[in-house]
């Protein structure tokens, strides 16, 4: 099983590719400094492998080397960090109260 997340820019969005079949996918949009997230699907049939999880990890490590915060509007992403708490500091600190983050963070 070989995976890949990869971004897809003129779609606005990172595909989790399986074999290089789109399983999953994760929308995004840049606005300066900032990474919006709104949305993460993944296909049910392929469901609890951590495909998922992997998805965000790879949409969270675009946006660390690329420099950006996020808004993890997606529940799927806010819960993916409240689990990863090295991830907090992605999110602004003036944003965290928003999305439920501002205990994640020690």
């Amino acid at each position: 099983m070989d995976m890949q997340v990869v971004d897809v820019p003129e779609k606005g969005r990172f595909e989790v590719r399986l074999d290089d079949r789109v399983v999953g996918l994760a929308s995004y949009h840049v606005d300066g400094s900032t990474m919006t997230l709104p949305h993460t699907e993944v296909d049910p049939g392929v469901g609890g492998r951590g495909i998922g999880s992997a998805l965000v990890a790879g949409v969270l490590a675009a946006a660390r080397e690329r420099g950006l915060t996020v808004l993890p509007y997606c529940s799927f992403i806010r819960h993916y960090i409240q689990q990863h708490p090295e991830c907090v500091d992605l999110v602004a600190p003036a944003d965290r109260p928003h999305f439920g983050l501002e205990t994640a963070a020690h």
